[in-house]
């Protein structure tokens, strides 16, 4: 149930009709410019490493900060 080539120019039809000819081409510049931002932000972007701290590790360490306390 894909686009067909008449949907695709009815599509194309409607968005000059609502943004006009002169308008359309910069909307579609401005929408590449921000594709390509985000995409050059994933590549950039570093996982970071993550830990997991079990809940038996979590309250074995709050249990010795609490007797040191004491």
């Amino acid at each position: 149930m894909g686009l067909s080539t008449s949907h695709i120019l009815l599509l194309i039809l409607v968005a000059f009709l609502i943004f006009g000819a002169g308008k359309l081409p910069q909307l579609m510049s401005d929408f590449a410019k921000g594709l390509k931002a985000f995409k050059k932000g994933l590549n950039d972007e570093e996982p970071s490493p993550k830990t997991i701290v079990s809940s038996k590790k979590l309250s074995k360490a709050s249990s010795k900060k609490s007797k040191k306390k004491s």
